[in-house]
Protein backbone atom coordinates (compact mmCIF):
# COMPACT_ATOMS: atom_id res chain seq x y z
CA UNK A 1 0.00 0.00 0.00
CA UNK A 2 2.94 2.23 0.88
CA UNK A 3 4.72 2.06 -2.65
CA UNK A 4 1.09 2.87 -4.44
CA UNK A 5 0.59 5.53 -2.22
CA UNK A 6 3.98 7.21 -3.26
CA UNK A 7 3.72 6.49 -6.79
CA UNK A 8 0.38 8.40 -6.89
CA UNK A 9 1.87 10.88 -4.65
CA UNK A 10 5.06 11.29 -7.08
CA UNK A 11 7.13 11.03 -4.21
CA UNK A 12 11.05 11.49 -5.15
CA UNK A 13 11.53 8.34 -2.26
CA UNK A 14 9.52 5.27 -0.69
CA UNK A 15 11.22 4.74 2.72
CA UNK A 16 9.72 2.04 4.27
CA UNK A 17 10.33 2.38 8.18
CA UNK A 18 11.09 -1.04 9.98
CA UNK A 19 12.66 -2.36 13.34
CA UNK A 20 16.10 -3.73 11.71
CA UNK A 21 18.56 -1.93 10.22
CA UNK A 22 18.80 -3.09 6.61
CA UNK A 23 17.29 -5.80 4.39
CA UNK A 24 19.29 -9.17 5.20
CA UNK A 25 20.57 -11.86 3.15
CA UNK A 26 20.87 -14.84 5.18
CA UNK A 27 18.40 -13.54 7.87
CA UNK A 28 19.25 -15.39 11.79
CA UNK A 29 22.20 -17.62 10.01
CA UNK A 30 25.82 -17.01 10.90
CA UNK A 31 26.02 -15.76 6.99
CA UNK A 32 23.88 -12.75 7.52
CA UNK A 33 24.66 -9.97 5.69
CA UNK A 34 22.91 -6.28 5.81
CA UNK A 35 22.34 -4.83 2.21
CA UNK A 36 23.44 -1.52 1.17
CA UNK A 37 23.02 0.01 -2.53
CA UNK A 38 21.48 -2.40 -4.63
CA UNK A 39 19.10 -2.33 -7.84
CA UNK A 40 15.70 -4.90 -8.08
CA UNK A 41 18.05 -7.28 -9.93
CA UNK A 42 20.01 -7.56 -7.08
CA UNK A 43 17.11 -8.54 -4.80
CA UNK A 44 15.79 -10.67 -7.14
CA UNK A 45 18.45 -13.13 -6.63
CA UNK A 46 17.48 -13.63 -3.11
CA UNK A 47 14.66 -15.13 -1.31
CA UNK A 48 13.05 -13.20 1.39
CA UNK A 49 10.04 -14.26 4.07
CA UNK A 50 6.95 -14.15 2.37
CA UNK A 51 5.93 -12.76 6.09
CA UNK A 52 8.02 -10.25 6.70
CA UNK A 53 11.00 -8.55 4.60
CA UNK A 54 9.29 -10.04 1.05
CA UNK A 55 6.58 -7.60 1.22
CA UNK A 56 8.76 -4.65 2.15
CA UNK A 57 11.42 -5.76 -0.55
CA UNK A 58 8.98 -6.38 -3.40
CA UNK A 59 7.05 -2.78 -2.74
CA UNK A 60 10.71 -1.45 -3.05
CA UNK A 61 11.39 -3.07 -5.91
CA UNK A 62 8.24 -2.63 -7.55
CA UNK A 63 7.95 1.33 -6.71
CA UNK A 64 11.53 1.58 -7.83
CA UNK A 65 11.06 -0.04 -11.58
CA UNK A 66 7.73 1.66 -11.87
CA UNK A 67 8.99 5.28 -11.35
CA UNK A 68 12.81 4.93 -11.27
CA UNK A 69 13.09 6.59 -8.57
CA UNK A 70 14.83 5.49 -5.07
CA UNK A 71 13.64 3.45 -2.21
CA UNK A 72 15.32 2.53 1.53
CA UNK A 73 14.24 -0.22 3.49
CA UNK A 74 15.71 0.39 7.25
CA UNK A 75 15.25 0.83 11.25
CA UNK A 76 12.82 3.94 12.31
CA UNK A 77 15.64 4.87 14.51
CA UNK A 78 17.76 5.57 11.30
CA UNK A 79 14.66 7.38 9.25
CA UNK A 80 17.10 10.66 9.04
CA UNK A 81 20.03 8.70 7.40
CA UNK A 82 17.83 6.98 5.19
CA UNK A 83 17.05 10.20 3.58
CA UNK A 84 20.62 10.14 2.66
CA UNK A 85 21.73 8.48 -0.82
CA UNK A 86 24.60 6.53 -1.73
CA UNK A 87 26.86 4.84 0.19
CA UNK A 88 26.50 7.03 2.97
CA UNK A 89 22.84 6.60 3.59
CA UNK A 90 21.67 4.10 6.14
CA UNK A 91 19.32 0.65 5.18
CA UNK A 92 19.15 -1.07 2.49
CA UNK A 93 19.39 1.51 -0.82
CA UNK A 94 17.29 0.69 -3.92
CA UNK A 95 18.17 1.95 -7.35
CA UNK A 96 16.85 1.55 -10.54
CA UNK A 97 18.59 -0.95 -12.27
CA UNK A 98 21.74 0.45 -14.85
CA UNK A 99 22.35 -1.75 -17.16
CA UNK A 100 18.82 -1.81 -19.08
Amino acid sequence: CAGLLAHALAADCLIIATDVAAVYTDWGLPSQQALGKVSPKDLAKHTFPAGSMGPKVAAACRFVNETGKRAVIGSLDDIEAMLTEGDGGAGTQVYPDTNE
